[in-house]
């Protein structure tokens, strides 16, 4: 929907630019969920990590989730840590103990793909705990993140549980660990094998989840879904994940669950905003654009999937819905700025001819975007924007100099 207060073409392109009502109207389901259903919420900075504008994100989510200590230490510093009340739940499917020794002041959970991981760095995290608590602060939390051997999720590069998947441990080697090692450090049980689905695809998971590892769970005072909970999704039923979570939680005794999801957070609450660069023909209109499928939109390649997409016209400044590969009368081709022949970001169709200069709004750019891009051909980086009361603010251009210092 086009926003009849801002000058689309006064925008620096290319930008990313967020939508803050978007974000708050996210948050508030969000926020309903936490509240209804005795669940604790955590922001998965690898799906959205627009930190400058986390302060509602602060306020109504009870803490972050990262892979890595780059996101632990975005997530202790943007949203918060033990001190503040907020959790920094931290997986890896390795870490090195360098890692392990920068996580020990910000982390309030680790969780292990291994009982190996675990045994190794099982006394340096006991010693930081005597530490913590002689200080009157909780310990770190050590989990295991488990492999149910049921997913949903299509294509094969985002199944966790995929044949010969590295992420979580089986059942038969979670139970060969347990009969080496016991359980007697772990708090807690993690999975995530979830990624754009509903609270019905979760129903299912948990019946393999308490079928595999159900004998555990008593001794465990938290166990975490994971994220790609599609939450935010206008159809998605909130109804039923609240039911959902609150009859687990009662099957056994009240533990505590986390949801850690990334996109639903990020869900539709911005877009990128590109330019028409040049025109070419070949067996078809192909229009170059300055924003790359390769770099700044990585999934559309490997998801793959063909984004929604809008023109503004730069001779009357008037929106134009794309109206699919064959719908509409002028059909265009987007291609990116790169030398990759393949950067392509997908057919459109327009009720109008697209002009040089027009501008061109990919929606729902937000979550795995800006966490992913490149610099790829030194191809620039596209600026971060932000739409708040009806204005426009830039917030962030990136220069030559992130290139350099990225190689």
């Amino acid at each position: 929907m086009q926003n009849p207060h801002i000058d689309y073409f006064s925008i620096p392109s290319p930008s990313y630019i967020l939508e803050s009502t978007k974000l708050d109207s996210n948050l508030a389901i969000l926020d309903t969920i936490q509240k209804e259903s005795g669940a604790k919420i955590l922001l998965a900075l690898k799906g959205y990590a627009f930190w400058r504008r986390f302060h509602n994100v602060r306020q109504v989510l009870s803490g972050s989730a990262a892979s890595g200590i780059y996101e632990a230490r975005l997530g202790f510093e943007e949203i918060g840590g033990r001190e503040s009340q907020k959790e920094v739940c931290v997986f890896s499917p390795a870490f090195k103990p360098q890692e392990i020794a920068a996580l020990l002041p910000i982390a309030t959970h680790i969780i292990f793909n291994s009982f190996a991981q675990y045994q190794k760095f099982k006394p340096t995290i006991q010693e930081k705990n005597k530490q913590l608590q002689s200080l009157g602060l909780s310990p770190i939390s050590m989990g295991l993140r488990v492999n149910p051997l049921y997913s949903e999720v299509t294509p094969p590069i985002y199944n966790p549980c995929a044949p010969q998947s590295r992420l979580g441990i089986t059942p038969d080697e979670f139970q060969k660990g347990v009969e080496s090692y016991g359980l007697a450090d772990i708090c807690g049980l993690h999975f995530h094998t979830h990624c754009e689905q509903d609270s019905y695809a979760l129903e299912r998971t948990l019946e393999h989840i308490e079928k595999h590892f159900g004998t555990y769970i008593p001794q465990m005072q938290w166990i975490n879904f994971g994220g790609g909970h599609h939450i935010t999704r206008a159809d998605y039923d909130t109804h039923h994940l609240i039911t959902l979570i609150k009859n687990f939680r009662q099957r056994h005794n009240q533990i505590k669950v986390f949801l850690e999801p990334g996109e639903a957070v990020g869900w539709q609450c911005g877009f990128l905003l590109a330019e028409v660069v040049d025109i070419v023909e070949n067996s078809g209109s192909i229009a170059i654009l300055d924003v790359s499928a390769s770099a700044h939109m990585p999934d559309c390649l490997e998801m793959p999937y063909r984004p929604q997409c809008a023109k503004i016209s730069k001779e009357n400044a008037m929106l134009e819905q794309d109206l699919g590969e064959m719908q509409g009368a002028y059909h265009y081709r987007f291609g990116g700025p790169t030398c990759l022949s393949g950067d392509v970001i997908g057919d459109f169709s327009f009720d109008t001819p697209l002009c040089v200069g027009d501008r061109i709004l990919f929606f729902d750019m937000l979550h795995y975007t800006i966490v992913k891009n490149t610099t790829f051909n030194g191809v620039p980086l596209p600026s971060l924007g932000v739409i708040e009361n009806n204005r426009f603010s830039l917030l962030k251009s990136f220069t030559y100099t992130d290139y350099k210092e990225r190689n």
